[in-house]
């Protein structure tokens, strides 16, 4: 209990310590017009206050990610704690910030676009693929997520086909109305459903004296996987998630002062990192064990272990309640996983949103491609999703020190975090059974070499581009 209690605390510290220091090493300009103003179009450009920003961003990024993750993570024991509490400071709420206010300096792009101008040409096609791929998977996890939830609670009047087809159809006019009609005018609803159920399970925790394990290095999977580079794949968002820099340019564009971004993309990290910790607690302490809690994984996967976790903290009323707070989640960031996916290809295209009909024709054929996706196992496509999502953190993090470096800042606090992630997404792809299969030991050596490779190639192409001049930010002409 003292180590559940001590890293909730060192997260909520490390946001006004260490978020006002990458604040203040970014440089915030009060008086910079955003692109909510520069660039309105009324649908995807359009200023709104902070706190419905910081709702709208918590609940993008939030996902079943910040609790199937660290569910799953838990198999690991307490050494997951770690992971997410100073994932969460120094690499996942740094680059969550840092993509979200480069994008506002450059008219609220997004991340394909970042990656051309700061990595080179090249790297805007490969991560516009990247990009495109992880959200139509994002997508498709967030509708089987949330409709096996209420499948299970409605099995008795509701088929499984009926509710894919309503998530769906929701997710449908999310994608293509202006965002202020679903997104801005319900997700405040809808937030306080899911900080109500995160709150409530973890002073239900609390209260009871759940029998958290306190702090230890020791390796519990009941299969003995290996924690490096696993667990760092297995918790994304909760700790450091590349889904969050295709979702920080949409709040971008909504952004009224440069001087919300601390609480908007850095703060909601950490909020979501207090969730991951929360649910991580729940499903170690409640299960016997990593066996126990593998058994419960393995029988109904991390949808069982939300619904026993709710209803023995809450009991059958608040369980309920916090079911549905876990079924909004992946909801509220499945639209907004389409809806980035359709801004990025129409930037791509260089194709105005304005109308209706430019919007449709995107947006129809994504949904036709994860509607096929539903028909694969959820395990296989989450495994794939979590090779996608940290190679995107991965490479939105260099994009992020690259900035700093050409800005003449401290392009260690973004560097450091890139580092470490390469070489656990490319140890994870050389070892792993979807990738290459090699043994571990081989893939720690070639992943090694690769990420020293990369390290080499960042300084050598920033100081190239040092004595070129690129233009950091975009200039900004009144609407």
């Amino acid at each position: 209990m003292i180590t559940f209690i001590a890293s909730i605390a060192l997260l909520i510290i490390g946001y006004f310590t260490y978020g006002r220091y990458v604040e203040r090493v970014f440089g915030v300009n009060e008086k910079r017009m955003t692109p909510a103003y520069s660039h309105g179009d009324g649908v995807d450009y359009l200023p709104m206050g902070e706190k419905r920003n910081s709702l709208i961003q918590l609940l993008n990024i939030a996902g079943v990610g910040p609790i199937f993750g660290p569910i799953m993570g838990a198999l690991y024991g307490p050494v997951a704690f770690l992971w997410i509490v100073f994932g969460a400071i120094f690499a996942g709420a740094v680059h969550d910030y840092l993509t979200g206010m480069i994008s506002i300096r450059n008219r609220g792009a997004h991340l394909p676009e970042l990656a051309g101008k700061f990595l080179g040409k090249a790297m805007k096609h490969v991560v516009n693929a990247f990009a495109i791929l992880l959200l139509v998977l994002v997508g498709t996890v967030f509708v089987s997520a949330p409709a096996d939830l209420l499948h299970n609670m409605t099995s008795s009047w509701l088929t499984l086909p009926v509710i894919i087809a309503a998530i769906f159809a929701y997710y449908l006019l999310a994608t293509l109305l202006p965002i202020d009609k679903i997104i801005g005018r319900f997700y405040p609803y809808f937030g306080a459903l899911l900080v109500i159920s995160a709150v409530g399970v973890g002073i239900s925790l609390i209260v009871t004296g759940a029998p958290i394990p306190e702090l230890t290095l020791k390796n519990m999977h009941p299969e003995s996987a290996p924690i490096f580079p696993l667990l760092f794949l297995t918790i994304s968002c909760g700790a450091l998630s590349g889904f969050h820099a295709t979702q920080t340019p949409i709040i971008s564009r909504t952004t009224q002062k440069e001087k919300q971004g601390r609480r908007i993309f850095y703060g909601m990290m950490i909020a979501e990192g207090v969730i991951a910790m929360i649910w991580a607690a729940a499903a170690m302490s409640l299960f016997n064990g990593s066996t126990g809690l593998n058994e419960v994984l393995a029988a109904g996967g991390p949808a069982a272990v939300v619904s026993e976790v709710s209803i023995a903290m809450l009991g059958a009323v608040g369980g309920t309640l916090a079911v549905l707070g876990v079924i909004v989640l992946p909801i509220t960031s499945g639209d907004t996983a389409f809806r980035s996916a359709r801004m990025i290809i129409a930037d791509y295209l260089n194709v105005s949103q304005k109308k209706v009909v430019s919007r449709l024709w995107i947006a129809v054929p994504m949904f036709a491609i994860s509607f096929v996706l539903t028909r694969i196992d959820f395990t296989l496509l989450w495994r794939y999703f979590s090779w996608a999502n940290q190679s995107t953190a991965m490479i939105a993090l260099w994009v992020a020190a690259m900035y700093l470096f050409l800005s003449k800042r401290n392009y260690w606090i973004a560097a450091v975090p890139a580092t470490f992630i390469t070489m656990a997404t490319f140890t994870y792809i050389v070892n792993a059974p979807i990738g290459f299969g090699l043994p571990l030991e081989i893939s720690y050596v070639i992943a090694g070499i690769i990420t020293v490779a990369i390290v080499t190639a960042f300084f050598l192409s920033a100081r190239k581009r040092l004595t070129q001049n690129i233009p950091l930010e975009e200039e900004l002409k009144s609407a």
